[in-house]
């Protein structure tokens, strides 16, 4: 899919509103997403991190955990993950970030645009791309 400018902009701003609310203390990299779904709702994460480093939440797997919440079950078309700090490269999805958001994109069949941000730059790639051979739903039956 294709995102209009204004839509773009206006996913990258939710997913920058989101990070402020993020709890780094550890890290001090406040990070937030934001995922568009096909109805236009968007759905906002931020990181939450924990004295056990391994307790940690990314920002997508909070933002996807909101939206199952909210009864959706696929129908992802885009995602926008920022770093207040990232200046110079634009922040991509850790590998379990990628898995977690792949399962929302195969319950709906869609192949979500994921917009990787820094400062000064936007990184477009679509999921598949950052996750080829995803593993997903359709394995386990």
């Amino acid at each position: 899919m294709t995102l209009e400018d204004a839509q773009e902009r206006s996913l990258i701003a939710a997913a920058f509103a989101a990070a402020e609310h993020a709890y780094a203390p550890y890290s001090d990299y406040p990070v937030g997403a934001a995922l568009l779904f096909e109805d236009g709702a968007v759905i906002t994460g931020c990181n939450v991190e924990n004295a056990s480093y391994g307790l940690a939440l990314c920002a997508e797997t909070v933002a996807v955990a909101k939206a199952f919440e909210a009864g959706r079950r696929g129908g992802l078309v885009a995602v926008a993950v920022v770093g207040l700090k990232a200046d110079r490269e634009p922040i991509t999805p850790c590998g379990r970030c990628r898995q977690v958001l792949n399962e929302v994109a195969a319950l709906g069949a869609t192949d979500p645009m994921v917009l990787c941000v820094s400062k000064d730059d936007v990184r477009r790639i679509t999921l598949s791309a950052l996750l080829p051979h995803a593993f997903g739903p359709s394995h386990l039956g």
